[in-house]
């Protein structure tokens, strides 16, 4: 079994981990912060994503994120959420900018998430992972993850651990 890895940052790395947690093909997440270089050295809410490419493609991961966080929303705060998917090689992020040119069609405004290259990552306490999966039904959950659920039944099922939410006791409508 080959496995690959790949940062994702994006939104809160609750919603984030609770989403990616949520697919057939993951093997392991770290939930924290990750940082790049230059302008991206500081550190911001992210995923560390080990998955099956057999099981997941990286397409379909970025496709995933990219539809699960305001990939194009310029906000004020980026710093903390950077739009990001964090390389580990060159042919990864070249991969990467090639899915990212191809899903624009899906949105009406430009994409700003950046492809970055990981440097460095820091875990979050480790009480404060697997925050869906270990509480689903707390107001966070139901706010801000159901949500990215819903959306990922709508129009991911095929990727979706459809066993993994039914054994959670999730209580969300699938609208």
């Amino acid at each position: 079994m080959a496995i690959s890895k790949v940062g994702l940052g994006g939104g809160c790395h609750w919603c984030t981990e609770g989403v990616f947690a949520s697919l057939n093909g993951i093997v392991k997440i770290n939930q924290g912060w990750i940082s790049s270089s230059g302008s991206n050295s500081q550190f911001s809410e992210a995923i560390e994503v080990y998955f099956e490419p057999d099981v997941i493609s990286l397409a379909n991961l970025v496709s995933i994120h990219l539809h699960t966080h305001a990939c194009t929303a310029d906000h004020s705060m980026r710093h903390k959420y950077r739009s990001a998917i964090y390389t580990y090689s060159a042919e990864q992020a070249s991969k990467v900018d090639i899915v990212l040119r191809q899903l624009q069609t899906d949105f009406n405004e430009k994409i700003i998430t950046q492809v970055l290259t990981f440097c460095a990552f820091k875990a979050n306490k480790i009480e404060l992972t697997d925050y869906l999966y270990s509480s689903p039904n707390r107001p966070f959950c139901q706010r801000y993850i159901h949500p990215k659920l819903t959306l990922l039944l709508q129009r991911f099922t095929q990727h979706v651990n459809h066993e993994k939410l039914n054994d959670s006791a999730i209580n969300f409508s699938k609208k």
